[in-house]
């Protein structure tokens, strides 16, 4: 198992990843400091914990979004494979979501 140091909100953090997706997890931690920079500068500066959860949630509603979008497609269209692929993605996504739900809950 691989370790990469992504920066997310001006903090670096590590993240484990399988050998060989440094790359990858590099290219979504960027995609997610975006989004969380995205929220601060519309919201302000709430603390990490409220900036993260914010971002993902609204990633997860752009996956689903597009997920939503792709199966309106129907199977024979080119969007269907990569809905399929993407799966195990938001799975995650959602998994998440829902233990980032429950943080803020309890704050």
């Amino acid at each position: 198992m691989a370790t990469v140091t992504v920066e997310v909100n001006g903090r670096p953090y590590a993240v484990g990843c399988a050998d060989g997706q440094e790359e990858r997890v590099c290219i979504l931690a960027k995609q997610f400091d975006n989004q969380v920079r995205q929220v601060a500068g519309d919201v302000g500066h709430v603390g990490d914990l409220r900036l993260f959860l914010m971002s993902a949630l609204i990633l997860a509603d752009e996956l689903h979004e597009a997920r939503l979008s792709a199966g309106k497609a129907g199977p024979s269209s080119a969007a269907a494979p990569a809905a399929a692929s993407t799966d195990g993605v938001a799975e995650a996504l959602n998994a998440v979501a829902a233990r980032i739900e429950k943080i803020a809950q309890n704050l």
